[in-house]
């Protein structure tokens, strides 16, 4: 398993870059525009990760500003954590088979979300190509919210 981002909501993207970029020192690493989904992404990593984040996309924080304005109450703000994994299939089993309830199930072969038991979000990512859909995971539905 490899550590990938944490994701944070952003009402003021300029004031959060100030924040995070000018002040407290991380460096924009790459930015994505969704006009479709009407959001923007900023990725930033410390200056002693940059190059590893080039390379791995990792570790980051993921700066997320909705196009449309949005409260966030009772920590919506925060989104999620991420981690790469050898194979999410086996992981999302040994996780269920535990009782953690997947809320976003690996239907695709690539990604995945459940919750800590205290409720915090973590996004599961196949590492290099996703794998070919299989059962359970390729019909099983959303539970919750991630």
């Amino acid at each position: 398993m490899q550590y990938l981002h944490t994701m944070v909501r952003v009402s003021d993207l300029d004031a959060s870059l100030r924040f995070y970029c000018d002040l407290l020192g991380l460096v924009e690493v790459r930015r994505k525009e969704n006009e479709k989904g009407r959001f923007t992404l900023v990725f930033l990593a410390a200056p002693q990760d940059e190059s590893r984040s080039a390379e791995l996309k990792a570790p980051e924080l993921e700066l997320t500003y909705n196009w449309d304005p949005e409260e966030y109450a009772g920590g919506r703000n925060f989104g999620h954590l991420a981690y790469r994994v050898d194979d999410i299939y086996a992981l999302c089993e040994r996780l269920h088979e535990a009782g953690v309830t997947i809320n976003r199930p690996p239907r695709d072969g690539h990604m995945a979300f459940v919750r800590s038991p205290d409720g915090i979000s973590i996004e599961l990512l196949q590492k290099g190509d996703p794998l070919p859909a299989r059962e359970p995971w390729a019909s099983m539905q959303n539970t919750g919210t991630w």
